[in-house]
């Protein structure tokens, strides 16, 4: 490659740069970046559903399937190799979702400088009002999940590979069930106001199908939530054991 290949390659770099720069630095962006992290934290979440509802299949199915897990692509990534991909990916995402939502609330603070001697009442749907909490909510949850179910540390069986066994384990007990209870309601009311404004920020939410894009949302968070309950409230009604 002569000197002058070598300068194009390395400008054209640096205006790639820019504009992934300027992108980040415009709300517009920050909304994005949202947008599309969160999309890739519900496909994450949508499949950890549909791997949980494996326990009625039987007190083998979700041990299998874990055994599945940590075996696929195993001759090229390595024992749990896939596992490991799918938690920097979740992680990357999780920091840039995280990140743009703190830099956007800190830019509108910066732009009503002033407060109000009274404030109005604040419009919008109770999900709206408590993003910022159900967010911290579900982070608190899911290190406490990390150590319970994945680390085995808090959990009362807490046997690596016994997946079904450790989840009985779990359930069998109220407050964990209550606790895993207000953590996905938490999250249902997250996604119902997150996926709208997701879908919004991608321009898919026009005023023509606002009505239609909120009934999506709703039902995205409605069968997210029934589906994560089932299995801890089956498992301490007996109906998994």
């Amino acid at each position: 490659m002569t000197t002058t290949q070598v300068a194009g390659s390395q400008q054209r770099h640096r205006k790639r740069q820019s504009a992934l720069l300027r992108l980040w630095s415009s709300t517009v962006g920050k909304k994005a970046v949202m947008a599309v992290s969160g999309a890739v934290l519900l496909l994450y979440v949508v499949a950890h559903m549909a791997g949980n509802l494996k326990a009625f299949a039987g007190p083998g199915a979700l041990d299998s399937y874990g055994r599945f897990l940590r075996e696929f692509g195993a001759p090229v990534l390595g024992h749990g190799g896939l596992l490991w991909v799918v938690r920097v990916v979740l992680l990357l995402a999780v920091v840039l979702h995280m990140t743009a939502a703190v830099q956007l609330a800190r830019r509108a603070r910066r732009a009503r400088p002033v407060g109000y001697a009274k404030r109005a009442k604040v419009q919008g749907s109770y999900a709206a009002r408590t993003m910022r909490w159900g967010g911290v909510i579900i982070a608190l949850f899911v290190v406490y999940h990390l150590l319970d179910l994945t680390a085995g540390v808090l959990n009362p069986n807490g046997v690596p590979g016994q997946i079904h066994a450790n989840v009985v384990a779990d359930f069998q007990h109220w407050y964990v069930v209550l606790a895993y209870t207000l953590a996905v309601v938490a999250l249902g009311f997250h996604l119902r106001h997150g996926v709208f404004s997701a879908l919004r920020s991608l321009g898919v939410a026009s005023a023509k199908r606002a009505a239609a894009v909120r009934a999506t949302a709703l039902g995205v968070a409605v069968v997210v939530t029934a589906g994560f309950l089932s299995v801890p409230f089956a498992v301490l009604f007996g109906i998994i054991a």
